[in-house]
């Protein structure tokens, strides 16, 4: 199956590795925007928002930015969170 993160991008869900909320892992966390950074400098981040994004999406091959808000994204995948934080 595919995600639709927006912006007219859909990405194969087995390559998806995370969803996050863009503003809280950002702001607290020195070393997401050090791995955004590099993401960028790497050409490994690309940007399926049309307006301020919200939520990034890490895949094995890129970092995408979503206009989508991280809650919406689970929706479209159809998935919930019991199942995405079951382990074993």
């Amino acid at each position: 199956m595919y995600l639709h993160i927006g912006g007219g991008v859909m990405l194969p869900d087995d390559g998806v590795v995370g969803v996050f909320d863009l503003d809280n892992t950002t702001a607290a966390s020195r070393d997401t925007r050090a791995f955004l950074s590099r993401a960028e400098r790497e050409g490994r981040l690309e940007n399926a928002a049309d307006d301020l994004p919200k939520s990034f999406i890490v895949c094995r091959e890129k970092t995408w930015l979503s206009q989508l808000a991280p809650a919406t994204l689970l929706r479209r995948s159809g998935l919930s969170v019991a199942e995405l934080t079951k382990t074993g």
